[in-house]
């Protein structure tokens, strides 16, 4: 009984303390829902919510066909992996990220950087089109998800703690990246095709 207990503490703890990093430095929910807003009628993005249909649209069960077990698990479901375990928390390699759902090209190295929370970060994607944002309540709190533009599929939550010259930290999950090395002064990230999935 002492050791379920034990285990129960621990994981309690384990959890708490993934919501504390991922959330590290948040403040104002609303403001991040009021830039959210601002940066979906500045650009011409819509927020997640009211995009009726998405490019690339599949049933669960062609997702189940096309994903591992976890990418579904992040990109369907919703889900968060461990900080600090994941592929591409720690790559300092130059390239460009893809949905690892869909393929489209999301976020570069260029603007990636070290956030301190075990998760790759990111101040600005490629270009505002590419990633919709909606309320997320899940888990007794408030946050903004970033999803794929292109397909839905869940990257994410951004927060306005990151660095200049957006204040902004996208904070994603490597399971729900695809990364491809290449020399970025020789393309334009802007037009990159979509990179069919594997």
């Amino acid at each position: 009984m002492m050791m379920k207990l034990i285990i129960y503490t621990a994981i309690v703890g384990l959890l708490g303390a993934l919501l504390i990093s991922c959330n590290q430095n948040d403040h104002n929910q609303h403001s991040v829902a009021q830039h959210a807003a601002i940066t979906a009628q500045d650009t011409h993005a819509q927020p997640a919510d009211t995009m009726d249909n998405y490019e690339v649209t599949k049933t669960e069960e062609e997702w189940r066909e096309l994903l591992s077990s976890g990418e579904y698990r992040i990109l369907r479901s919703r889900g968060t992996e461990l900080p600090y375990v994941n592929e591409y928390y720690d790559n300092k390699k130059e390239g460009v990220y893809y949905c690892g759902a869909c393929g489209n090209p999301i976020f570069t190295s260029e603007t990636k950087y070290e956030s301190g929370t075990g998760w790759p970060s990111f101040w600005q994607p490629i270009k505002p089109s590419v990633v919709g944002e909606r309320e997320d309540n899940s888990l007794f709190m408030t946050r903004t998800e970033s999803v794929c533009a292109r397909c839905g599929s869940h990257l994410g939550h951004v927060f306005e703690d990151g660095p200049e010259p957006t204040g902004l930290r996208y904070c994603l999950n490597s399971q729900a990246l695809d990364f491809v090395e290449m020399d970025l002064s020789s393309v334009n990230v802007e037009d990159l095709p979509v990179k069919e999935k594997d």
